[in-house]
């Protein structure tokens, strides 16, 4: 199944239970219709950069957020966000990395590969959706992005 062009959410969880968790507060702050999950860093970035099976979408706006799972098959979070960071047009898409049970050194990885904030999953429902709903509430309401004044190409 292939993500959709436009997005004001990605998600990238390879764990199809955790991404069902993120969807439901998510859903609640904007229209499930334009809040998408990559399994995997791989299928993120090529949405992301527009290449590959998204190589249509070279050039289409970004979301306003990526949720991006810590540890992922093929790609983890660090070598994602080195790589949105390297290209001019994706620097500045916002950037919180979640984790389970992160240790100092990985979470400091993560802010010097230009994640925007790290958040440790709370191992209980309430806590976690509370926690999403919050980190969704202020990047997707509150946060502005500099997107639309990033030069295309």
């Amino acid at each position: 199944m292939s993500l959709p062009d436009e997005l004001d959410l990605l998600i990238v969880e390879h764990d199809p239970l955790e991404a069902e968790l993120l969807l439901k507060p998510m859903g609640e702050l904007t229209n499930a219709d334009r809040i998408g999950v990559a399994r995997d860093g791989e299928e993120a970035l090529d949405w992301l950069l527009g290449r590959g099976r998204y190589r249509h979408r070279l050039g289409a706006a970004l979301p306003r957020l990526v949720l991006l799972e810590l540890k992922l098959p093929r790609l983890d979070a660090v070598e994602i966000l080195r790589t949105l960071r390297a290209n001019p047009r994706t620097a500045t898409v916002p950037v919180v990395v979640l984790t389970s049970a992160a240790e100092p050194r990985e979470v400091a990885q993560c802010y010097q590969a230009g994640a925007n904030s790290c958040i440790r999953k709370p191992v209980d429902f309430r806590e976690f959706a509370e926690a999403v709903r919050t980190t969704g509430d202020y990047w997707l309401r509150l946060n502005r992005t500099v997107q639309g004044a990033v030069p295309v190409g």
